[in-house]
């Protein structure tokens, strides 16, 4: 189902899904989805946390995979981090386009379950707990500063250099990025990451 819902998401926009529209495409009757589901604004909560956290799991799996010792160890583990996206839409290009052409926000109703709100709130913790040790690990600082830094390393440079080859229309809906971009990503996220964060702010 999720699958289906993923498919129509990123064709057409989550302002373009109706239970009527996917239960034609799924085979599923109205009353089966809402029994799953409860509302469409839960069903594409979950979509979206299904694919953020398949894309953190892959994160957390490339950085622990990182070769090398010490700062070198520490620098390639953020550059897996970083890389993590591209390797993703290899592996699941629908979800990777939906993350990328799809905001949470977009798809949550203005009242979001507990159960859903919660599952979110632990995403982001882990997502942050990432982001706090690559920073402790290469500079041992995990303050806003350092923070701020990986994030700029692991998401923000990502989204910008992957964005337009994961939103632009293809013949089969499946995006490739080339080996061109995913080294610039690297070399761009090593550079980087020459710059120590800013000093901490004292008083």
């Amino acid at each position: 189902m999720l699958d289906v819902v993923e498919r129509l998401v990123v064709d057409g926009g989550p302002e373009g899904l109706t239970v009527r529209g996917l239960a034609a495409a799924s085979g599923v009757s109205n009353g089966a989805i809402y029994h799953a589901f409860g509302s469409l604004p839960v069903l594409l909560g979950r979509l979206w946390l299904r694919a953020a956290e398949e894309l953190l799991n892959l994160q957390i799996e490339l950085v622990d995979a990182a070769p090398g010792d010490g700062h070198e160890a520490a620098v390639e583990a953020v550059v897996a981090a970083a890389s993590a996206p591209a390797v993703f839409a290899d592996r699941r290009p629908m979800a990777a386009r939906l993350l990328m052409t799809t905001r949470r926000d977009q798809l949550l109703g203005p009242q979001v379950p507990e159960e859903l709100a919660e599952a979110m709130f632990a995403l982001d913790k882990r997502l942050m707990m990432l982001l706090s040790g690559l920073a402790r690990a290469l500079w041992d600082r995990a303050d806003r500063a350092g923070v701020e830094v990986m994030t700029l390393c692991v998401v923000d440079m990502p989204t910008a250099m992957f964005r337009r080859t994961l939103t632009a229309p293809s013949a089969d809906g499946l995006p490739e990025i080339g080996a061109d971009s995913r080294e610039r990503l690297k070399a761009a996220v090593r550079a980087a990451l020459t710059l120590p964060p800013p000093p901490p702010h004292v008083g």
